[in-house]
């Protein structure tokens, strides 16, 4: 159900552009109107192959601001003025950074991971008054209403609108991991966690494919573009419906119980919004939920941002960079599971401060081979940038995997408010860098926001140094006092329930 919920929530992310078209939002022709707010948009983008820069609107030959020349004009009759400002060179749909097209995509990326925010942070009460098979269920059938939504999308606002409200989906993960939390044992809670979401998250790569080469492309071959990525986006919404059916039906909210209680993890009193108070009155939830923006924040800012980075900065084909993008989701095949077997790994060998430095080890990484991604530019192959990407995807998937093999011994009682708590860290993370990093500095330098991420993603990997619990210790300091390690449950525990 996770898998598919990223399916359907990133399902737009590689046919943004050609939505576009179809909305009429491309900056296509050759001399846009004097009122147009992004103009000047064409400054320093030049074909990848021959190096011929485009015909760029506020540029002419002296390299003085000025209005695009016809290429009929008389000052641009030589054979390489000719080519300079051929309209021929133009994409069919121009949508780099700063341009009016580019910043609807980024304006419904972000309502779409925001609006995550909210839902997820309510699912703590929600799962702990109705258990995690009724809210799944709940969130698919809402996310299949607006998936099929999508495919009537007429204009920008709703395009962006519905983008948003697919969004909602995105908290399926915090159901995933509560429900995880419920099924396993302490001993291996992490790699549960981690496998369960990896999974879960690798839909995000497989639908930078699926849409495009399964669904977009074989319609495109029977009926015009702009119905078939409008069909295409109805085959998610009926998987949707499918797999809700089939979970109400057939699953269990506990290993022995077809419905949860509060008392499966220990807690006593009523769910109530206090429980949120008294989570983050904790220092170390707060530093868990700034970490998990780093790592989840990151690849759901990357899932958005990526089939368009490579479509117009390397200028690759739709189905080339929707394959290029799609590898840095697909690193979930096993990444994630392989950060959470490290957390348990070293949580064996070394207690919890294992799987503290497991946790800053994968963000660091994580921080420096971002910043190696953005000095990529196109005078490099595109190979280039995908070995480096995919480099730090994994790192960024282990992170998760290693974060969530913290979470559930944070606060135990608290188990569902602090999952929905540090879940919507995550899509705050992907908030933060595409508004805060990748809408302002986009424009100025398209590599200049991966530099900006990354220093982000570094200074949350220093963070690690705040994790301390007397029974437990931190990362440079051993627990004062010894104590059964409890897991996600409280002492005595019936065993038949991990």
């Amino acid at each position: 159900s996770f898998f598919l919920a990223f399916v359907g929530w990133f399902a737009l992310a590689p046919i943004a552009i050609d939505v576009s078209q179809s909305i009429g939002t491309c900056e296509n022709q050759l001399f846009p109107p004097l009122a147009y707010p992004t103009r000047k948009a064409f400054l320093k983008y030049k074909k990848a192959d021959s190096k011929e820069p485009y015909c760029t609107y506020g540029k002419n030959d002296g390299d003085d601001p000025t209005d695009c020349l016809d290429s009929t004009d008389a000052n641009v009759t030589s054979a390489v003025g000719y080519s300079k400002y051929n309209p021929g060179l133009l994409p069919g749909c121009v949508c780099t950074p700063g341009t009016h097209c580019s910043s609807t995509i980024l304006y419904s990326s972000i309502g779409s991971v925001a609006v995550t925010i909210f839902v997820r942070v309510a699912l703590g009460t929600l799962l702990e008054r109705f258990g995690p098979v009724n809210v799944q269920c709940g969130l698919m059938i809402f996310g299949a209403i607006w998936v099929f939504a999508a495919a009537g999308i007429q204009a920008e606002w709703s395009f962006i609108l519905i983008r948003t409200m697919i969004g909602c989906a995105g908290a399926t993960f915090v159901t995933n991991q509560f429900w995880c939390s419920l099924m396993f044992a302490p001993a291996v809670v992490g790699t549960a966690n981690a496998t369960a979401a990896g999974w879960g998250n690798l839909g995000g790569g497989v639908t930078q494919v699926f849409i495009v080469w399964c669904l977009f492309k074989p319609f495109q071959q029977v009926m015009s573009k702009d119905a078939a990525w409008r069909v295409s986006m109805i085959v998610p919404g009926i998987l949707f419906v499918i797999v809700a059916v089939v979970m109400k039906l057939l699953c269990w909210d506990t290993p022995k119980a077809v419905r949860f209680t509060t008392a499966d993890t220990g807690k006593t009193s009523k769910a109530s919004l206090w429980d949120y108070v008294v989570v983050l009155k904790d220092i170390r939830v707060v530093v868990m939920i700034f970490q998990y923006s780093a790592c989840f924040g990151t690849e759901l800012a990357m899932n958005a941002q990526l089939a368009t980075h490579f479509r117009t900065y390397f200028e690759l084909q739709k189905g080339d960079a929707a394959a290029l993008a799609s590898c840095f989701g697909l690193m979930n095949l096993f990444a994630r599971s392989l950060g959470g077997i490290l957390s348990d790994v070293l949580f064996r060998k070394f207690g919890f401060p294992g799987r503290l430095w497991a946790q800053f080890m994968s963000l660091f990484f994580e921080g420096i081979f971002l910043l190696g991604f953005g000095f990529v530019n196109n005078d490099q192959p595109w190979y280039v940038a995908l070995l480096v990407l995919v480099c730090f995807s994994v790192c960024v998937q282990m992170a998760e995997g290693t974060s969530y093999g913290i979470v559930p011994f944070m606060i135990p009682t608290q188990l569902a408010c602090v999952s929905a708590l540090v879940g919507a860290g995550g899509n705050l993370g992907a908030v933060i860098a595409l508004w805060c990093f990748y809408k302002p500095l986009g424009p100025i330098d398209t590599l200049l926001p991966f530099k900006v991420h990354a220093g982000y993603v570094l200074i949350n990997a220093l963070m690690s140094v705040f994790y301390y619990w007397p029974d437990k210790g931190g990362l440079f300091v051993g627990p004062k006092v010894a104590s059964e390690e409890k897991g996600s449950f409280e002492k005595g525990a019936d065993p038949a329930s991990v």
